[in-house]
């Protein structure tokens, strides 16, 4: 299998499905390609023979590729069964796809005003966006009763017992909580942590540290540092 995904500092997107199949020990090699939307990049041209939608995260496969990290999750699932993709209690399968789920489709002002950046350490910024965007404001307050729920009804120490897909969807999210120092209650920080030091995570982590490649549509808020 082959993984097709852009710059590790910033595609949060590809973040999920890379340290999903990471943390399950599944085998697989990366294939990155440095982000560039201008009409014509190679990046596009690029992309555009791999993933029918002409976006990352693919995954490549027995002569298929898999677009969107949904739709990866589940393949890996049928391909892998007893993996670990998803939860094996059927209850909490179903309750870890709703959230997932949720994460996929929501959160758009924490998307929007907290874009992922990884190397960067922005408080400053975040301190504003909290004092001026409630749309934040309620969808760390959804996230964190999410993250509660969950660890309470799976008893944790990930949402749903074991590390599983709804955690890699969250992951991104644990980065932005860090980057921007949004306020967390004390049930969120201990998830957040544990789920920056998971192996898969913190390979991931590593990595975008070392690329050093900063574009200036994906810093918003660089001239803050």
């Amino acid at each position: 299998m082959q993984l097709v995904i852009g710059n590790k500092n910033y595609s949060s997107w590809s973040m999920r499905p890379w340290v999903l199949m990471k943390q399950l020990g599944l085998d697989f090699t990366e294939q990155k390609y440095r982000f560039d939307f201008s009409e014509g990049s190679a990046y596009r041209q690029a992309i555009a023979k791999l993933s029918a939608t002409g976006l990352v995260p693919a995954l490549l496969d027995d002569g298929l590729s898999v677009c969107d990290t949904l739709a990866i999750t589940e393949y890996l699932h049928d391909k892998f069964p007893h993996a670990g993709v998803w939860p094996a209690d059927k209850k909490h399968r179903a309750l870890a796809r709703c959230l997932a789920a949720e994460m996929h489709s929501g959160f758009g002002a924490l998307r929007s005003h907290c874009p992922m950046n990884i190397e960067a350490h922005l408080p400053e910024v975040g301190a504003k966006i909290w004092a001026e965007q409630a749309g934040v404001r309620k969808d760390v307050g959804r996230i964190e009763a999410a993250w509660a729920t969950a660890l309470q009804t799976s008893g944790g120490p990930f949402l749903f017992g074991d590390f599983c897909a709804t955690d890699a969807m969250f992951a991104p999210v644990c980065m932005r909580f860090i980057t921007y120092g949004l306020p967390l209650s004390d049930t969120a920080q201990v998830y957040l942590e544990r789920v920056r030091d998971t192996p898969g995570v913190a390979a991931w982590v590593a990595d975008a540290l070392t690329e050093a490649d900063f574009l200036d549509f994906e810093e918003p808020y660089r001239q803050h540092r």
